[in-house]
């Protein structure tokens, strides 16, 4: 059934509809079976491994497969929901497509979802989304507003990357990606930053501009946007719109702006001025000019939302970051082991703008590319922020999604940075790094892959 042909998924929220999700333990499909579940629908689903999140779906009434087959698509089932890593090849859509059931992706799932709430608030950027989005969760939290949430990393609050709430507000990190946000119905939009990225889909960064602004657009005439007045791509995304826009940021001219900025360490004073006036004075225990923007864009939604300021000042207080931001892991031979999501030369200038203050007798990163394409398109980007740290430790690009047509590898990129050095395996690295890591370096474990995995390991062997 092609999606033109399809009706609504709408028309699927009625008790005792049966729903079935592929890839149901994922980060969004998890919470999306339990609030279909809430609904009265019998939900159940496929994933690849019995995960917590699987188990504790199970818990909750739901059938689970573990591996994909055609005959699990029984002829009971109403429709499909799939995330984005579903291709058309999966046995799964395959049964679903030969006996006419509709597949959905999960974008449009949330955004029928949506429409139940009177706040939809969608976060969108280049960077910043989940960080943002996880500084909605905690300030609306700490109002009491009892939000539904939907966040792209595991936020500690929380204990997961979702919450399913009672409350009228539903706060959504929204990805450009394959333009999976234009299936959201947004009543206040939020635009951190527009860069070119995803250029495996988007041709340009001005098709990357053209998505955005549909997003924005997706505000009913009553809503509002919400948009970074430093970023010369976002404004120029949202000039002429004809939606109410708020903007945040240093300058001068922002709505929402930050004034008196104080840091030390990994702390950040300063206070925010709405209209020139002063709305609260915040303390953020998170590092860099990165983060106090993504605290205004929160602090100017909170304000949309008629959140007291109190509550934006104790919210933020007790925000020290999402899993994979700036994550602390531990210590290894006296040095600060960090790791950080950025995957994008931006993502790693930010993260080397905030930790280069911070007193370190050396900064050592250990980056992992994440697709040959972004590593082919953002080269001479990459070389120019690699070169920063003292130490530049690479490992193989993850591939994710793709297949390496270009011929690229991360032992490109070394050859063109200094005091770097190429280790065709993690075994290899992390031998490495046990030998050249010192007291009172800071080891930064950086990319959007399993880089991660370098940290804990180091961390792990330190308290052998």
């Amino acid at each position: 059934m092609q999606a033109s042909d399809r009706p609504s998924f709408d028309r699927f929220r009625t008790p005792g509809k049966r729903g079935y999700l592929i890839g149901i333990g994922g980060v969004s499909m998890a919470p999306l079976a339990e609030v279909l579940q809430g609904e009265g629908l019998a939900i159940s689903g496929s994933d690849i491994s019995r995960s917590e999140k699987v188990i504790d779906l199970e818990a909750r009434g739901m059938r689970v497969n573990i591996g994909h087959s055609a005959e699990n698509i029984t002829p009971d089932v109403d429709f499909i929901v799939r995330t984005a890593a579903v291709r058309d090849d999966n046995p799964e859509i395959q049964a679903a497509h030969m006996r006419g059931i509709p597949v959905f992706e999960r974008t449009e799932a949330w955004g029928s979802l949506m429409k139940g709430y009177k706040n939809a608030l969608c976060i969108a950027g280049t960077h910043g989304k989940t960080t943002t989005t996880s500084m909605c969760t905690h300030i609306l939290m700490a109002a009491e507003q009892d939000p539904t949430v939907m966040i792209g990393g595991t936020l500690p609050l929380l204990q997961a990357g979702h919450r399913v709430g009672g409350g009228d507000t539903i706060i959504m990190e929204s990805c450009e990606y394959y333009d999976s946000f234009l299936s959201f119905f947004p009543t206040i939009a939020v635009i951190l930053d527009v860069e070119a990225d995803h250029l495996d889909y988007f041709k340009d960064l001005d098709a990357v501009k053209r998505s955005f602004r549909k997003f924005a657009a997706l505000v009913p005439e009553d809503g509002l946007v919400i948009v970074n007045a430093d970023d010369e791509n976002a404004m120029d995304t949202v000039a002429g719109l004809d939606r109410r826009v708020v903007t945040f940021g240093l300058s001068e001219g922002a709505d929402v702006r930050a004034v008196n900025i104080v840091s030390g360490g990994s702390q950040t004073d300063f206070d925010v001025l709405k209209d020139g006036e002063l709305f609260v004075q915040l303390h953020l225990n998170v590092p860099g000019v990165h983060n106090v923007k993504n605290a205004l864009a929160a602090a100017a939604a909170a304000i949309a939302l008629g959140v007291s300021p109190m509550a934006v000042k104790y919210g933020l207080a007790g925000f020290r970051g999402a899993n994979r931001r700036f994550e602390f892991k531990g210590k290894f031979n006296g040095a600060d082991v960090y790791d950080d999501y950025a995957h994008h030369p931006s993502e790693l200038r930010a993260l080397l703008d905030a930790v280069e203050p911070m007193g370190y007798k050396r900064t050592v990163v250990v980056f992992q590319p994440h697709t040959y394409s972004r590593t082919q398109a953002l080269f001479d980007d990459f070389v120019e922020q690699l070169r920063r740290p003292d130490l530049t430790f690479l490992a193989e690009i993850y591939a994710a999604r793709e297949q390496n047509t270009i011929g690229i590898s991360s032992e490109d990129l070394a050859r063109n940075i200094p005091n770097s050095l190429f280790f065709p395996t993690f075994e290899e690295l992390e031998k490495a790094l046990r030998f050249t890591v010192a007291p009172g370096d800071v080891v930064l474990t950086v990319g959007a892959g399993d880089v991660y995995r370098i940290g804990e390991s180091l961390v792990a062997q330190s308290g052998r």
